[in-house]
């Protein structure tokens, strides 16, 4: 059975989609690599956050709406918004549906640990497996194009491991302080 959309759904996706944009805008650290420009970001612990707290497909729409209006605002990376969008819906949408499965509300620790993991996991393949295949497609060996990738790989290891601790760790305080708000209610039903 399909929930109905709610204006308290789409702010959600709105304020959450805009906290993403600023935390990839603002805290990150950007390093050039010999296939393009990576970050070093903090908006991955808010894309996990997005999908633990709210579901896969708020969750998603949230983490992958924030990341691409991002690429959106910059040249280097405006051509790839809709790859973005998708990857990072696939993220906390992964997330989203292990941290929440059965009775889980976001504030189950194991299920919240393995959600996240997957997501950042789900993100991490997609991310390198682009990256590799688009220097293959323009010509490069595979062995080749990993090694170009190796910057990238690092990067995103870390971006992932920092996701996975820090999400986890603020999932349960911060579902619990939805609830007592009434937050939660109004965007899960």
């Amino acid at each position: 059975m399909q929930k109905k959309l709610n204006v308290h759904k789409l702010a959600f996706v709105g304020v959450m989609a805009a906290m993403i944009f600023v935390a990839t805008y603002f805290l990150r650290i950007e390093i050039m690599t010999p296939v393009g420009p990576t970050n070093l970001k903090t908006a991955n612990i808010l894309c996990l956050l997005a999908g633990m707290l709210f579901g896969g497909v708020y969750g998603g729409l949230a983490a992958g709406i924030g990341s691409m209006i991002f690429d959106l605002m910059d040249p280097k990376y405006a051509s790839g918004a809709l790859v973005t969008l998708v990857f990072f819906f696939l993220m906390a949408y992964v997330c989203g549906v292990i941290s929440n499965s059965g009775k889980a509300d976001g504030t189950d620790l194991k299920k919240n640990i393995i959600g996240a993991v997957c997501g950042a996991l789900t993100y991490y393949v997609l991310y390198i497996g682009k990256s590799i295949l688009t220097l293959v497609i323009a010509g490069s060996a595979f062995i080749p194009a990993v090694a170009a990738c190796s910057v990238k790989m690092v990067t995103s290891g870390i971006n992932m491991i920092t996701a996975v601790v820090f999400s986890v760790l603020l999932a349960k305080p911060l579902a619990l302080a939805l609830k007592r708000a009434k937050i939660l209610d109004k965007i899960k039903n």
